[in-house]
């Protein structure tokens, strides 16, 4: 039997044997491609490949390692076996080294690919507060009400309070989610000064939360809301009619969130059709925005604390929402902290999120931390501090 160093020795022979003689769309483009060379950009171009294969082996190796020990992981958890530092790859991704391409023989590829599968459909436009609102119109008869940026602060704030989270808590989060700058429409990719920019997600306000997120909340919560809103329109018979409506939008909102299962994968893919993103529009909303958005981060603070932890800093709610309640407390644990974040998280996620790239956890605990600290100094997060501050000097007045 080989070793293990001798039989990865053999296996990266092999790939650099398959790049002599590769298969599949790329390797056919590559054969025909090096038909348009000269003999010294077919060498260097042929030296690239070889390379590259092999590179592409390395990497390919280490995340099939990745999600092999994750699956066992799964197992331990499921026995309620305490997770150890051998239960994570220790190592970071393999980087490409080189050789590389001259700029032009790297263009001349590039366009020989791009010839070579043909003309690519453009992606889908994500969409745009425009678009949440009118298919919310177009669904549940639903317009948001909309209310000065301070005040939806104020609000978001008392909620926020209400519900024993801090100051410090919700204002780094928002810091961290919006750039300190945020307001309540805004959508991730758009800026929310310049409104300049295309949307990235459907990621909306002070906490950006997805369109799936609105679903899943609107689905537990909802019935929640209409209580207060009824409550809301004894309390205040002038604004009663309109407040009726809003109640009996999201009724029919509640219908349609009960329909989807209680599956993330199914809300997800609800959030794409017409009626998911009508929801979507109850972010905007000056009753409905500050308490479902607050609900969200409540719930992932009570999900610590059903694990034993309590008293979390805006950078760990912050880790939870990024990778998943359980995923981020996993995190947090001894065994974890120290893991690099590629134990937790898909690879393509990786690949686009640079603020996860080439961290443990707890370096990515540090990064979240600084950008906070940094952002917090903007005018939106000052603001929101203020809020928080004059709300808390109220009830200690009231006292």
């Amino acid at each position: 039997m080989l070793s293990t160093g001798r039989w990865l020795a053999a296996l990266i022979a092999m790939a650099v044997l398959a790049a002599a003689a590769p298969t599949g769309v790329q390797a056919r483009s590559s054969a025909a491609f090096k038909e348009t060379l000269g003999e010294q950009d077919r060498k260097t171009f042929e030296t690239y490949i070889a390379a590259r294969s092999v590179f592409d082996f390395k990497l390919d190796a280490y995340w099939r390692e990745v999600s092999d020990k994750r699956a066992l992981r799964r197992k331990r958890k499921a026995a309620k076996v305490d997770l150890r530092p051998d239960d994570y790859v220790q190592t970071f991704p393999p980087e490409y080294k080189g050789p590389y391409l001259s700029v032009s023989l790297q263009k001349r590829w590039n366009d020989f690919l791009n010839e070579d599968r043909g003309p690519s459909k453009a992606p889908d436009p994500k969409p745009t507060v425009k678009d949440f609102l009118s298919l919310a119109r177009a669904h549940y008869g639903f317009a948001p009400e909309r209310i000065p940026e301070r005040e939806f602060k104020r609000r978001y704030a008392r909620e926020a309070l209400a519900l024993g989270l801090t100051k410090n808590q919700v204002v780094r989060i928002y810091a961290l989610e919006t750039s300190g700058l945020g307001t309540a429409d805004m959508v991730a990719g758009i800026h929310p000064i310049t409104k300049k920019g295309t949307p990235i997600s459907t990621a909306i306000g002070y906490a950006q939360l997805l369109a799936a997120n609105t679903i899943n909340e609107i689905r537990k919560s909802g019935p929640a809301f209409i209580e207060r809103l009824e409550e809301k329109a004894r309390r205040h018979p002038e604004q009663a009619e309109g407040i009726r409506n809003k109640i009996a939008s999201l009724k029919r909102m509640i219908s349609n969130a009960r329909t989807v299962p209680d599956v993330w994968a199914k809300q997800v893919a609800h959030a794409r059709t017409g009626k998911g993103l009508g929801m979507h529009a109850i972010n905007i909303d000056g009753d409905i925005g500050p308490w479902l958005q607050v609900i969200k981060i409540r719930g992932l603070k009570d999900s610590a604390a059903r694990n034993g932890r309590e008293n979390l800093t805006g950078a760990q709610i912050e880790l939870m929402n990024l990778a998943g309640p359980g995923t981020g407390l996993e995190m947090m644990r001894p065994a974890g902290l120290g893991a690099p974040t590629t134990n937790f998280f898909e690879r393509g996620a990786y690949a686009r999120n640079t603020i996860v790239r080439g961290k443990t956890s707890e370096q990515l605990l540090t990064a979240l931390d600084e950008r906070m600290n940094s952002n917090i100094k903007n005018s939106g997060a000052v603001e929101f501090a203020e809020v928080f501050d004059e709300l808390v000097a109220e009830r200690q007045a009231l006292r």
